[in-house]
Order: C-alpha cells, then sequence, then structure tokens
C-alpha cells in the first residue's frame, strides 16, 4: 500500500488572537481562490493557531506568508468515521490500542457522512491500523 497517497499537507497559521485576524487569513485565501475545506482554531496565551485542509497548500502558503504570517505545514490523514454514537470512539480506541497517540484532532459531518481528520505521532502506523481494520482512509487528492 502507498501510504504517502493518505497523508494530507494541512496549513498551520499562527497569529495574535485578537479581532479582524481570521477575517484577514480568510480575505487572503480568497484573493488568490484558495478554497478552505475544514479548519479548526486553537487558543492559547494571546495567539491562536488556525489549521486548515486547503485545495492548493502551496499558493496558501505563499500568500500567507507574503503578508506576514507566521504559516507551517502538517501532515494529517482523514478517515470516515460512522456518524453514529460511538463513531469517534472506534477509530480513537483502535489507535490508541495500537500505542499511537493523537496530538489534535478535528471533524466534520455533512452528506456524504463524518469525516476526522487526525494529527498522530506515528502517521505510517496510524495509516496501515486504520486500513487493517476496515475503515476507510481519504486520499489527499481528494483535498488538494
Amino acid at each position: 500500500m502507498d501510504v504517502k497517497k493518505f497523508v494530507i499537507k494541512q496549513i498551520s497559521v499562527f497569529s495574535e488572537n485578537r479581532p479582524g485576524r481570521l477575517a484577514a487569513i480568510a480575505h487572503a485565501l480568497g484573493e488568490e481562490n484558495v478554497n478552505i475545506l475544514a479548519f479548526s482554531i486553537a487558543e492559547a496565551n494571546g495567539f491562536g493557531v488556525v489549521r486548515a485542509l486547503v485545495d492548493q497548500p502551496e499558493k496558501a502558503y505563499k500568500k500567507l506568508s507574503s503578508i506576514g504570517f507566521n504559516v507551517a505545514f502538517t501532515d494529517v490523514i482523514a478517515v470516515h468515521m460512522q456518524d453514529r454514537p460511538g463513531g469517534l470512539y472506534e477509530i480513537a480506541k483502535m489507535l490508541g490500542d495500537a500505542n499511537i497517540n493523537i496530538e489534535y484532532s478535528y471533524a466534520y459531518s455533512g452528506k456524504e457522512g463524518a469525516v476526522l481528520i487526525l494529527r498522530v505521532d506515528q502517521v505510517v502506523d496510524a495509516i496501515e491500523k486504520i486500513s487493517k481494520s476496515g475503515a476507510t482512509l481519504i486520499e489527499s487528492s481528494v483535498f488538494h
């Protein structure tokens, strides 16, 4: 199995946590015709981290960096999750039992079902474990 096709390049944007910063990020990406497919925001000590899956990560990185944002890439994976009580538990337990740490995650649910985005400490092992379990990983080509 080619595990590389399941590794998704997420952008992480570091910014002061103050009014208008998310709007500035969204506006800059809109100007470049970069589509935000999923995102989360975390806050710590007056700073925020916007983590986003976008359809053109290199273009997003270049634009946001050029206007002064500190941007980094992070490898994440995405897995279809059962959109019912216990769906998250099944994925989290599987990875925990394999001694794979989930550093953070976020999810979305829609017509196509629920998708869990995961940052794990052992990407290749997680991909292999999830694949062997019968769960469906989402190829990075879906996002970019």
